[in-house]
């Protein structure tokens, strides 16, 4: 071979004398990368274990009295639209440094409902179930829908049945209005655009956001409805782990909770954001 035609086919030995190494060095990085993942993903996974453990099975179900629990403080009622709400006092504090932030920028934040109990939700459920308080569209359930199942399809449009709601949890709330279209317009639609852009630097997430293929299953949006995730992060973590469909007993239409998989689709069926 002449000395010109191995200058011009050097380059090309060299590159492929090198690939196997390059490849090497590829999938040892490949690898590196995936540990490190794992590790991450083992190291976040321990702590939510370790904080969800510090919470019972009892207190993800709501059954406790938040006004004797020690964890709990009374909802000063300038934040309030009434008196005898409660959250958990991490959840609180949170809160209180939202509303002032809020204020600043002309935003007025109020809660409508924080706390409900085993039984509080409870008398929200059955209140549906027997017709004696309509479903969000102004029928009788009862009436409506003869059928069970679709009777508690129904109310789980808005309502969470005893033992699976997140306002057991001392870590949601729900703020100024109940109704999405407020929301959409004028003061609601500033209200909404300020908690979109700033709760997240508080620890608050929207939890029901519209369904579609992220979110195929569980209730239907609740703009109004914001969850204090340093908290309700891990017990999502205990309630996947740990809450069974056959738990959730102990109130009227509880029968079909296993059949409607009621952990899986509603109480695990969050905006990904808050998971």
């Amino acid at each position: 071979m002449k000395i010109t035609q191995l200058i011009f086919f050097l380059p090309a030995l060299i590159m492929v004398a090198c690939q196997p190494q390059n490849n090497q060095s590829l999938k040892q990085e490949e690898d590196q990368k995936e540990t490190v993942l794992v590790n991450e993903k083992e190291a976040i996974e321990k702590e939510l274990q370790n904080k969800a453990d510090s919470f019972s099975l009892d207190y993800i179900m709501g059954k406790f009295d938040p006004a004797k629990h020690p964890d709990f403080e009374r909802i000063d009622v300038k934040y309030a639209s009434r008196e005898g709400l409660y959250l958990h006092q991490e959840t609180y504090e949170a809160f209180k440094k939202m509303h002032a932030a809020a204020l600043n920028s002309g935003v007025q934040l109020k809660i409508l409902s924080a706390t409900r109990n085993f039984y509080s939700q409870k008398g929200i459920w059955e209140a549906k179930w027997t017709g004696q308080r309509k479903v969000e569209d102004g029928k009788d359930a009862s009436v409506a829908f003869p059928d069970p199942e679709e009777r508690a399809l129904k109310i789980l449009e808005y309502s969470s049945m005893p033992s699976t709601s997140r306002h057991h949890w001392g870590t949601d709330v729900d703020l100024n209005s109940l109704n999405n279209s407020y929301f959409e317009k004028e003061e609601g639609l500033k209200i909404y655009n300020w908690l979109i852009e700033n709760a997240a630097g508080f620890g608050f997430c929207q939890p029901y956001t519209e369904k579609g293929t992220d979110r195929p299953y569980g209730y239907n949006e609740e703009k109004w409805h914001w969850s204090y995730l340093p908290i309700a992060r891990a017990l999502t973590y205990k309630a996947s782990k740990e809450l069974k469909d056959e738990m959730v007993t102990g109130f009227q239409g509880s029968e079909v909770a296993t059949d409607i998989g009621v952990v899986e689709k509603y109480v695990l069926g969050i905006n990904s954001d808050c998971k």
